[in-house]
């Protein structure tokens, strides 16, 4: 089964294999060569282009990004961050006292503190288990893992109330690997009048992303699964929900900021309606070489190819697992497989074994060239389109020994 990325695109150590994209995704070649090609540039800034650079790499980036998620690269704003994006999207609300925000329980924080800090604008945030036992916080450890007859959908649309104004959630959940239905949950909020905010960075480039359709906002950064350095990422804004979040400010939130030949002090402009309205100035144009690259790599391959052969590595492991320690989990991850309810996350629950041995299982692993990830009592195996067979059967053999 050949990979969707051939390995050789990257510059991975032969006694490495890294399943650990969920925490940070290793960059390729492609994207290191544009960026040092640009560092050279700035070594002499007289080659520094306005269309070819300035311009050119952002929109490139745009481009890239509206390829991989479907959509029209008008909509999107180069953002730091997830949370830059969810900032944007949170401090440009029009909130009145009393609205209120509603989450799943046990989002990652970046999906959290943004909404939390309306509170001062009179909003409120609440958390909403999503299955039986579901917990987090500090009780995080004694919750129940998500099993395949749960319907964390349900539970969610059924928690939306007169005051709700954004239902924000993560599309792949980081701890647990739990991935939502996008498209449900857009039905049943576009019903209520509700914005439905995503966070996708854990699916963002392993898992193709659904129609666009009903979501209100979609981040993500790109140093996970979009493969590129830490510092960059997008927003995408539906136009309507747009163009009711207060702009950036910035001076390339508006009309003719680039057109030199107009006064820059000339303040008589209008602010754009595209997603440039909410960036928050020049973005990161080392970030945008690498990133552009990446996105290219992404799209060449095929979400849709990636995604398959994911699942097919994921299978392989779960059943190499059978009549190990981790029998019952690969069992109740199987089921969640079946049920199309996984992103490219395995996260094996500990089943009451204590946070340390855990950690121990991750130092023998690393000690053996294998990196892998704990989070909340889950330990984390993430593939992604360079992975291969062997990698996976690597990953099986040290899981079935470790405990």
């Amino acid at each position: 089964m050949p990979a969707p990325l051939n390995p050789a695109l990257f510059h991975f150590d032969p006694q490495v294999v890294w399943v650990m994209h969920c925490a940070e995704g290793p960059m390729p070649r492609a994207a290191m060569r544009a960026v040092r090609s640009f560092l050279f540039k700035e070594l002499r800034p007289w080659l520094v282009a306005v269309k070819e650079d300035f311009i050119g790499l952002p929109g490139s980036v745009r481009r890239e990004a509206a390829r991989l998620l479907g959509a029209d690269a008008s909509d999107l704003s180069l953002v730091a961050t997830t949370s830059e994006g969810l900032q944007r999207v949170a401090m440009g609300f029009p909130w009145k006292e009393g609205d209120e925000v509603v989450a799943p329980l046990g989002e990652f924080p970046s999906n959290v503190w943004p909404w939390k800090a309306q509170s001062r604008r009179g909003v409120t945030f609440r958390e909403v288990p999503l299955w039986e036992g579901h917990r987090a916080g500090a009780d995080a450890l004694l919750s129940a893992p998500p099993t395949a007859d749960a319907d964390p959908e349900a539970a969610l649309l059924a928690a939306l109330g007169p005051t709700t104004r954004v239902l924000a959630v993560s599309w792949v959940r980081f701890q647990d690997g739990l991935k939502l239905d996008l498209r449900r949950l857009a039905e049943g909020c576009t019903a209520k009048g509700v914005a439905l905010v995503v966070d996708g960075i854990q699916g963002a480039g392993t898992v193709p992303v659904p129609s666009l359709e009903g979501i209100a906002a979609f981040a993500t950064g790109g140093h996970k699964g979009l493969l590129a350095p830490q510092g960059l990422g997008f927003l995408w804004t539906d136009p309507a929900f747009r163009v009711q979040l207060v702009p950036s400010g910035s001076w390339l939130s508006v009309e003719d900021a680039t057109d030199f030949s107009r006064p820059n002090t000339d303040f008589e402009r209008d602010w754009l309606a595209s997603g440039e309205r909410l960036e928050a100035g020049v973005p990161n144009l080392l970030g945008c070489a690498a990133l552009s690259e990446s996105l290219r790599m992404l799209n060449g391959a095929g979400v849709e190819a990636i995604a398959s052969h994911v699942k097919a590595l994921q299978h392989r492991l779960l059943e190499w697992l059978e009549g190990s320690p981790w029998s019952k989990e690969a069992t109740r991850l199987r089921a969640l497989l079946e049920a199309d309810r996984l992103g490219a996350i395995l996260a094996f629950h500990h089943e009451g074994r204590d946070p340390e041995t855990l950690q121990a299982a991750l130092r023998s692993a690393m000690r053996q060239g294998l990196y892998a990830s704990t989070r909340e009592g889950y330990l984390r195996i993430a593939f992604h389109g360079f992975h291969t067979e062997a990698d996976a059967d690597r990953v099986a053999a040290w899981m079935g020994r470790v405990l």
